[in-house]
């Protein structure tokens, strides 16, 4: 079943645990978001971005909420950069959309956020919105501290805006990490405190374990997650090919025997190691038995 976002983010709040938030992309990694939902009785958000298909994505997810009915999940615009790309997302029936504006001038991100809020509410769709700015793990160094969010500016921005829940800057990055992650806490805890609605973490993948468990005992309640779960899926790719795409199945009479693998099956070897790392973090956060 397919929900507005920020109804898994206030319970979530309510419950002290994390949703996570994978960057699905194709056929495989939708299905395989929502068999880790349905494996794990856990709420799942489902994070496009427009790149990969706002309408196809949309379709897909359409296609396994049927498949999956016990499945709770939000399908969510990940970085829509643009108006239309809200709008798109909204017309094709996803129930949250972000807006991140996060490197325009405070007035102009208020702006148009307020604006796709309005827009959005009035169809019962959530807005997630960035206030300070998560960069790219290689330029981690020079990035890091200058997007910070600033509390002052961030309750002005919730009151003027009406987003349903806010992407925070306090020290991580996307894309692999060059230097050592280090988040900060004390802000985290601060805005959690301060701030009445849920709060979102990027750049989930190569954080460690621990700062992501702090994170959610600080105040997160939703973490995105990317390049863990691909290196996760080209990792069991990997295997199937120093197997040489053979693998052991059992016979009818209980022997076992060597298949040589199509790319169909090839494909979905490398989908499990994708939801097998998923389900790593599910646990992680808190989230199984949550659904």
């Amino acid at each position: 079943m397919i929900v507005p976002m920020h109804e898994l983010l206030q319970d979530a709040k309510r419950n002290h645990y994390g949703v996570a938030a994978p960057n699905v992309f194709n056929r495989e990694t939708v299905e395989a978001a929502f068999q880790a939902g349905q494996e794990l009785s856990a709420p799942v958000i489902l994070d496009v971005h427009p790149v990969h298909g706002i309408y196809e994505c949309a379709a897909l997810a359409k296609f396994f909420e049927k498949k999956y009915p016990q499945v709770t999940v939000a399908l969510n615009l990940d970085h829509g950069g643009t108006y239309e790309q809200a709008v798109q997302a909204i017309h094709a029936g996803f129930s949250s959309v972000m807006v991140d504006r996060s490197t325009l001038p405070f007035a102009e991100n208020v702006a148009q956020v307020k604006e796709i809020v309005r827009i959005a509410h009035a169809v019962g769709v959530s807005v997630e919105s960035e206030l300070g700015h998560v960069g790219q793990g290689d330029e981690y160094a020079e990035t890091r501290d200058s997007g910070l969010t600033r509390l002052e500016e961030a309750d002005d921005f919730i009151r003027e805006t009406g987003t349903d829940c806010l992407a925070v800057a306090v020290g991580t990055s996307h894309g692999v990490y060059k230097g050592t992650p280090k988040l900060e806490f004390e802000l985290l805890s601060t805005l959690s405190k301060e701030l009445p609605l849920p709060l979102v973490l990027h750049g989930g993948s190569g954080t460690g374990d621990d700062n992501l468990v702090k994170a959610i005992q600080c105040g997160i309640q939703k973490i995105n997650l990317n390049t863990d779960l691909n290196e996760g899926g080209l990792a069991r790719l990997k295997q199937v090919c120093e197997a040489g795409f053979c693998r052991q199945v059992q016979g009818s009479g209980g022997e076992m025997n060597t298949k040589r693998m199509n790319l169909q099956q090839t494909v979905q070897a490398a989908a499990e190691g994708w939801k097998d790392v998923l389900k790593y973090y599910i646990k992680l956060f808190g989230g199984e038995n949550r659904a």
